[in-house]
């Protein structure tokens, strides 16, 4: 597998009215390959979302670059895919034309559109769901519908910006195993954040930790554990808590 995401040496800085820039992101260097998946974790104001939307292309680093398949990311893409924590569905579409919405804009034709719509809907176990309106779903469901909207386009990787935040902890435990069986089954790289521990273990092949003020990596620990993980294991509480001294290290810096 060769490298499909690129961040080196990134800075990012924002104009604030009246006041100095700040600085976001400092000297950020990481690599994700294909097909694998990579989680970020970190405090508040670390710059993960500032990551996902640098290589979303939403943004352009103020400093160094940000490439993707070794091109420099100059705007948004179907190649990347993005889910957001707040779903992000327009209500007044149903479930399947919420999923067809990125294949309009490729000009996909209106039966392939809807061939495709429903073989995402299947994937995430929503099929029966394809003629409902967002406000006739649960909030997991909702959720399922945005990653097949992303996953309908076949991006090469999945940006996905706590996707699961919002929702009830039985929820967000069935959301992370169909978003494993979905990796494993498309083969997508997916670059995940979150604020849990347990669940970047459950999830990443990788796990990176940030500090923050400014943004920049702490450490990065590979998680070599199989699938399905087990969350009461040795193993699990060892990866537990050496991410956790990581997160601390990083707060002490910022209180130094």
């Amino acid at each position: 597998m060769g490298e499909l995401i690129q961040f080196q040496h990134v800075s990012q800085f924002f104009a604030v009215r009246d006041s100095t820039p700040t600085q976001a992101l400092n000297e950020v260097s990481l690599d994700v390959r294909a097909g694998e998946f990579v989680c970020l974790i970190g405090p508040s104001g670390c710059g993960k979302t500032t990551l996902m939307h640098l290589l979303a292309g939403f943004v352009k680093p103020t400093a160094g670059a940000v490439r993707f398949r070794g091109e420099p990311v100059r705007g948004p893409g179907p190649e990347r895919g993005v889910v957001f924590q707040e779903y992000a569905l327009f209500p007044w579409m149903t479930a399947r034309q919420n999923v067809e919405f990125g294949l309009r804009a490729l000009k996909v034709d209106a039966g392939e559109r809807k061939r495709r719509a429903l073989q995402a809907l299947e994937r995430v176990h929503l099929s029966h769901a394809a003629d409902r309106y967002p406000n006739e779903l649960s909030g997991g469901m909702r959720q399922r519908i945005a990653v097949a909207r992303s996953l309908v386009v076949e991006p090469q990787v999945l940006l996905m910006d706590e996707p699961f935040a919002a929702v009830d902890a039985m929820t967000r435990a069935s959301l992370q195993n169909d978003l494993l069986r979905l990796w494993q089954e498309i083969g997508v790289s997916v670059l995940f954040v979150t604020h849990h521990i347990d669940e970047a273990i459950f999830l990443a092949q990788r796990v990176v930790v940030m500090a923050a003020h400014p943004g920049s990596v702490r450490a990065d620990i590979a998680i070599e554990l199989p699938y399905p993980r087990q969350r009461g294991s040795l193993e699990f509480a060892q990866h537990y808590a050496e991410i956790e001294s990581a997160l601390a290290e990083g707060y002490e810096r910022r209180a130094g």
